[in-house]
């Protein structure tokens, strides 16, 4: 990791010239959430480079390095949260607001990246919605979970202008945005298809930059990720292709970042919602991100050395983003050799770069660990009760650990 300011680049949201690199992050897998099924082909899994840019215009981060040729989506791709109880609640909380909020009710609804199709199936429920997906990296080979109903369907494509019939009145993109090098282009071309209905609501969900940024959460810096949006820059990349932002908002514990907007004609004032947060303010924490950075690193390196020094077995929790990434950039080889996560696609396969296999809470048993590192920390009440109810968890000799960011001025810097 370097850090360097030298480097300028356009901002993909305002074009405006003059963004700062102010971070560098080498040798990361170009994939996180495709795993492997030998850990040969895991350890020789596709690497790239993170050179983060803000852009002082309209607040924007983003990568530098990425291109976009590199990561194309396909089955393998499996990045599914409905597992999780904690996650599941969030999204029918989420799904029953937007049902509710915009009337919802036999309307005709349309997810650009829909997954396996959990938020999408469940606004059909909610409001006996007609729900169309677009994904590539649909998996129609797990029928048992994802049996479409009478008003859902998924098409495995991306979605285009090739699907002119399909209209909508609600459009919803949730983690599509931040993996795209041309948001302008994709969001005008949502427009286009959007034609004179101006009735018709799109939703949008990223990832929070300002949960990186201010929260330290460096576990989120992956390669698939080239934005990273902030309000500031989610409500100009929405204004300045044809749409009124009807509310911008944090969620998910302030790790994703909402937009709710209209189609905009230009026949009256555009009034934005506040925005509280100043791009001076994100400069601030741009400014300090990388001595936080290289902070937290040493901070875990030196952990797990002591660890393994004192014969203490640690896992991983969790074979996603932050999981992937916490174990490529410490570099954990030799010290953690299994992560658990309770997603059944994920387990028996290898984690990209470090190749440690994934395996379920069950394999703890035998696994025998002292200490699990957990991901994140909104699922810390869940990683307990399930490890409270194994055979390990009433042995009672195991420490949770959770590697959220670290504030060094109340730990001290080690």
């Amino acid at each position: 990791m370097e850090q360097s300011k030298s480097v300028q680049k356009r901002c993909p949201v305002c074009h405006a010239a003059g963004a700062a690199e102010f971070i560098a992050i080498d040798d990361v897998p170009v994939f996180c959430n495709v795993l492997w099924d030998t850990r040969n082909e895991a350890l020789s899994a596709a690497k790239g480079e993170i050179h983060l840019h803000f852009c002082p215009d309209c607040g924007h981060v983003f990568n530098g390095e990425f291109d976009s040729s590199r990561v194309q989506y396909d089955s393998n791709y499996e990045n599914s949260l409905q597992y999780s109880p904690v996650f599941r609640t969030y999204l029918i909380g989420l799904v029953e607001r937007l049902v509710h909020r915009y009337q919802l009710y036999q309307k005709d609804v349309i997810e650009i990246g829909c997954g396996q199709g959990d938020f999408l199936r469940l606004l059909s429920e909610k409001g006996a919605n007609r729900c169309t997906g677009f994904d590539p990296s649909y998996d129609d080979r797990r029928s048992v979970e994802n049996e479409p109903g009478a008003h859902f369907e998924v098409i495995r494509d991306y979605y285009s202008d090739k699907y002119p019939e399909y209209r909508a009145d609600f459009i919803a993109c949730r983690q599509v945005l931040e993996h795209l090098a041309d948001p302008r282009e994709f969001m005008a071309a949502i427009r286009r298809s959007i034609g004179d209905n101006d009735a018709t609501v799109v939703f949008v969900e990223v990832p929070n930059a300002l949960f990186t940024l201010e929260k330290f959460g460096i576990w989120d810096l992956i390669y698939e990720h080239c934005g990273y949006y902030t309000t500031p820059s989610l409500s100009r990349l929405f204004s300045e292709t044809g749409f009124k932002p009807l509310r911008i908002a944090e969620s998910f514990g302030d790790q994703y970042l909402c937009i709710e907007a209209r189609p905009y004609s230009g026949q009256t004032e555009l009034k934005l919602p506040a925005v509280p947060l100043s791009i001076g303010k994100i400069a601030n924490f741009v400014n300090g991100f990388a001595d936080i950075y290289l902070q937290t690193i040493s901070y875990w390196r030196k952990s797990l050395r002591k660890m393994l020094q004192q014969g203490i077995r640690p896992v991983v929790w969790g074979a996603g983003s932050k999981g992937v990434s916490f174990l490529n950039v410490i570099k954990t080889d030799g010290v953690i050799d299994h992560v658990v996560d309770i997603n059944p696609h994920k387990q028996g396969r290898y984690v990209p770069g470090t190749g440690q296999q994934v395996v379920s809470p069950d394999a703890l048993a035998d696994i025998k660990p002292q200490v699990v590192i957990t991901m994140n920390p909104l699922y810390a009440e869940e990683i307990a009760k399930i490890i409270s109810e194994s055979n390990l968890g009433k042995n009672g000799n195991l420490t949770i650990m959770p590697v959220g960011g670290i504030n060094f001025e109340d730990h001290g810097h080690l």
